[in-house]
């Protein structure tokens, strides 16, 4: 028998002595206070580190004017009306495509979505600490006009149908918690006036859709039961009422009446400010009355002539709690004005008018100036007009941004694709402070307030001599030399100006790198570019205008009856003694002209898919050479003293 066996077997069979017995039992007893201790110990963990905890996770603070959406344009009318509650009404359209007014569920849906993320699922966790919101889901919600701290600084939509779906959705969240009074107020200036008649034709939008609202609680006799009530308005330099005053109707046969009814002011002026105060102050007591919501919708495409206003009516607004809604077109980048056709009804021309759009700041942050004098292109911003979305968003409403494509604008820049995506411009969106913090948040900066003298100093709106001929030049040697002495001494000044705007700009160059905003870095960036670049154009005008007043060439065409000068890629090669008449450095000159194109090309790569970039891009692709051109002038031209022409 195997030993070891046996000593096993044996061993079971051994009996366990006492004291062994007693030993075991102690330790299980002292074991099982331990555990039972142990299990009464609370462990308390601060809340205030939980909540920190939390909100890194599930909360962002985001500035308002850095969401914008892209809306789905829709026409047909609903057939049901969901109310849902908070963000889910308004943010339908741009999570699952719901356009129309309350007849989506898109708020629904993107709330499912979100409880099925498996994200969120796994693990589980459960915390008592009370009702918890997500603040940035909420803002992504779109639910953000009235009764928000603020608005919304630009919403991007495709059309006016798309515009007033958004609208119906708004008018149908502040309708589930009181009666609304709405004020639609119109830009009279001829320009609006396709506009207006597009708006007219898909009222039926809005006014149909909210009236789905009025079947739901019933059938309404009675004025003061309609849930929504609508006057009509206008303005030019002067204000007019379109419905009868004082009484605001629910007839949407008459609202299209009233629009109908607009004219066109030929004063050319737009107060919007003063009639945003208008309406407030004359409505504000009728919607206190019959205990309504006074909401402003402004219809315009236009920046205003009244924007010294602008801090007063957001203050009349706030304090009577009504939200103001634009519809209105994006500015141009960094520079007031855009140009508009016009064709004259006596000769069929067509004429260039000047219009407020812009700038998207509260001061121009560009160049006035294009090398020849003031611009003359209408490159987007990517944004509306400061004051336009300054006042909606502090109002509580939003700026719809209605479509980039306008046929009616001119100028370099006005069919180029005038949108930009938001997380590419996200450190580029503009400073919406009023004007006075924003001058005195400019001007304590070395850096920004030097870029603000530059612009100031090359403005030719408020210096003529910075504006140079550009066009129509005679054909008459004679004649030509006249025009062409004044361009010479115009432009020699200009370098001038623009060789101390480079000087300038250097002084704080070693500023760029400690300057917080991406923006102003950009501003600077192509500001230097652009006072390099023009400074070489400008010479080669003067080569042009030497060249053309020796060589005095006749147009090859017999049509041809004057000269326009041309900007082209290729640059004149300067004589000796044009070099010495000017008295320009020549080899300075060339590395202008490289340093230039290098700066420009470094706007492209460090600012890429902004306003910065296409401008750069647009610089370069035209080239700082110029060449006279032959061209043909109508002669009916000469004839226009007794055409009126609008005001714009």
């Amino acid at each position: 028998m195997n030993p070891i066996s046996e000593l096993s077997s044996d061993t079971h069979r051994l009996p366990v002595p006492k004291t062994a017995a007693v030993g075991l039992l102690i330790s299980l007893s002292v074991h099982a206070v331990l555990l039972l201790g142990l299990s009464l110990v609370v462990f308390k963990a601060p809340l205030q580190q939980l909540q920190m905890v939390v909100d890194s996770v599930f909360t962002e603070e985001r500035l308002q004017e850095e969401f914008s959406q892209e809306i789905e344009q829709t026409t047909e009318v609903a057939e049901t009306v969901n109310f849902v509650t908070g963000s889910q009404v308004v943010g339908a359209a741009a999570a699952v495509g719901g356009g129309g007014g309350g007849g989506g569920n898109g708020g629904v849906v993107a709330s499912q979505r979100l409880d099925d993320a498996q994200s969120l699922k796994e693990p589980v966790v459960k915390v008592n600490i009370g009702a918890m919101s997500v603040p940035g889901l909420g803002i992504i919600g779109k639910d953000l006009g009235a009764g928000q701290v603020s608005g919304e600084a630009g919403r991007v939509v495709e059309g006016y149908g798309a515009a007033l779906g958004q609208m119906t959705q708004e008018m149908l969240r502040m309708m589930r918690e009181s009666k609304v009074l709405v004020v639609w107020l119109f830009d009279e200036s001829d320009s609006m006036k396709d506009d207006q008649k597009e708006i007219r034709e898909r009222f039926y939008k809005v006014y149909e859709e909210l009236g789905l609202v009025q079947k739901h609680e019933g059938s309404k006799t009675k004025l003061s039961d309609e849930v929504l009530l609508t006057s009509v308005m206008s303005f030019g330099k002067e204000i007019s009422e379109h419905t009868v005053p004082l009484k605001p109707t629910f007839n949407t046969e008459e609202i299209k009446k009233a629009i109908d009814k607009i004219k066109v002011d030929e004063s050319g002026l737009e107060y919007t400010c003063a009639a945003i105060t208008a309406a407030v102050r004359k409505y504000q007591p009728i919607a206190a009355r019959t205990k309504r919501k006074l909401v402003l919708i402004v219809v315009t495409d236009e920046s205003g002539d009244d924007g010294e206003h602008l801090e007063e009516t957001i203050h009349l607004c706030k304090n009577a709690e009504a939200p103001v809604y634009v519809l209105g077109h994006y500015s141009v980048f960094g520079y007031p004005y855009a140009h508009t056709k016009w064709i004259d009804p006596k000769f069929g021309l067509t004429h260039w008018l000047r219009i407020n759009r812009g700038p998207e700041t509260p001061f121009p942050e560009c160049l006035q100036f294009d090398g020849l004098h003031e611009r003359w292109d209408a490159f987007s911003s990517g944004v509306g007009p400061y004051e336009q979305v300054r006042l909606a968003k502090q109002t509580g409403g939003i700026f719809f941004m209605l479509p980039g494509n306008e046929d009616n604008l001119g100028g370099a820049g006005s069919v180029e694709q005038r949108k930009f995506e938001l997380l590419d411009m996200q450190e580029y969106l503009p400073d919406l402070s009023s004007r006075v913090e924003y001058a005195k948040d400019r001007d304590s900066s070395k850096f920004r307030d030097t870029q603000w003298e530059v612009i100031k100093a090359l403005n030719p709106h408020t210096d003529a001599e910075l504006r140079m001929q550009s066009t129509w030049y005679s054909i008459d040697p004679a004649i030509f030399a006249t025009q062409g002495e004044t361009t010479f001494k115009r432009a020699m000044r200009a370098m001038g100006l623009l060789n101390e705007a480079v000087k300038r700009l250097d002084t704080v160059k070693k500023l760029r790198d400690k300057e917080p905003s991406e923006r102003w870095r950009a501003n600077y960036d192509l500001m230097h570019a652009q006072c390099l670049a023009y400074r070489v154009r400008l010479f080669q005008l003067l080569l042009s205008l030497d060249q053309h007043q020796v060589q005095k060439p006749r147009p090859k065409d017999d049509n041809n009856n004057y000269w326009d000068i041309h900007r082209v890629p290729e640059l004149l090669e300067p004589t000796k003694e044009q070099v010495k008449q000017t008295k320009v450095d020549l080899d300075e000159l060339k590395r202008q002209n490289e340093t230039a194109r290098a700066e420009y090309q470094a706007v492209i790569e460090n600012h890429p898919r902004t306003p910065y970039a296409r401008r750069a891009q647009w610089e370069l692709q035209y080239g700082f050479g110029m060449k006279f051109a032959e061209v043909y002038r109508n002669p009916n031209f000469d004839k226009l003293a007794d055409i009126k022409f609008p005001k714009q």
